[in-house]
């Protein structure tokens, strides 16, 4: 038997870096232990890469240099994220227009 979780909810995000001290302040203090309490939540970790972004704008490419930042939560299955719980912690609020971000949630077969 494997000790690995059986679901995975994975969350990635780059912010402006404008905000990106308040962001982490915030999310390190009040996101991650609101999130960590939830039903059905067994832990999360943070983590950040480096990595090169490429943006066109009228056919001409700006290649960039930009944090990502990424959340993996050990979690029951996909329905815990409908739980009233998370549902009310869910959303990064006034920082809501300063990233781009991704979620998906990874189940073991």
């Amino acid at each position: 038997m494997s000790d690995l979780p059986k679901c995975l909810l994975i969350v990635t995000a780059e912010i402006d870096p404008e905000v990106e001290d308040d962001w982490n302040k915030w999310y390190d203090e009040v996101h991650l232990p609101d999130a960590t309490a939830c039903p059905g939540v067994h832990g999360g970790q943070r983590y950040v890469t480096m990595q090169d972004g490429v943006t066109t704008d009228h056919g001409a490419k700006t290649v960039f240099t930009t944090k990502v930042y990424t959340t993996i939560y050990e979690i029951d299955g996909p329905e815990v994220m409908e739980t009233k719980e998370f549902q009310a912690m869910r959303g990064w609020y006034h920082f809501t227009d300063r990233i781009r971000a991704t979620t998906r949630v990874v189940k073991a077969l």
